[in-house]
């Protein structure tokens, strides 16, 4: 959705893409305020979890709310211009999308116990997901490391790595993983360090 930062503004082009106008008096007016919830955060006083929990308790006559609610009106709206003008900007987000929607699927593909979270305890829902992202993590450093020990082995015996070679790697495999058995974690074990100096040919 996008609005104007002034109702009187008239685009040639984009006018149709506006449904309304901007509130900068009501953003000026509670600009202190939102200020100091910003330092708030910055000093952690206040999680930005409990901020939102907070915000979408509210009434939404609530005036903190509103000037929160068009402060992201006038960010979302410079998001969405810039996007639609700035091609880079586009292949940007694109590519960065595409990296999480890679590490979603992988932390999908381990949580082989079901796409729907059981438990209705906010706690144990987050305790579900931080552990699923936990294992997701610790997997993807596996993959890193053996992918570093496969290519220096392979430049020390003479094969000549380049580095776009190295961009169209990727830390989400899954052919080699056990996915169901068990799991032995041990913490003291700690990968050999790279010993022999090499350079990637550009």
């Amino acid at each position: 959705m996008f609005y104007k930062p002034d109702k009187q503004k008239k685009y040639k082009y984009l006018d149709s893409l506006f449904k309304e106008s901007i509130d900068w008096e009501l953003i000026e007016t509670h600009w202190q305020d939102l200020m100091q919830v910003v330092l708030s955060i910055k000093a952690g006083k206040i999680l930005p979890s409990t901020l939102l929990r907070k915000l979408n308790n509210y009434s939404r006559k609530n005036r903190l709310y509103l000037a929160y609610r068009e402060l992201g009106r006038v960010v979302r709206t410079k998001f969405l211009l810039k996007y639609i003008y700035d091609k880079k900007f586009r292949e940007e987000i694109n590519a960065h999308t595409n990296k999480v929607e890679s590490f979603h699927n992988f932390a999908k593909w381990i949580n082989f116990g079901g796409e729907v979270i059981q438990e209705n305890d906010p706690e144990e829902q987050e305790k579900l997901i931080k552990y699923n992202n936990l294992i997701a993590n610790s997997l993807i450093f596996q993959n890193v490391i053996d992918e570093t020990r496969i290519i220096k082995n392979l430049m020390l015996n003479g094969f000549e790595v380049k580095a776009e070679d190295l961009k169209i790697l990727s830390p989400y495999l899954t052919a080699h993983i056990k996915r169901f058995g068990d799991y032995v974690v041990d913490l003291s074990e700690i990968p050999p360090p790279l010993d022999v100096e090499y350079t990637f040919s550009i």
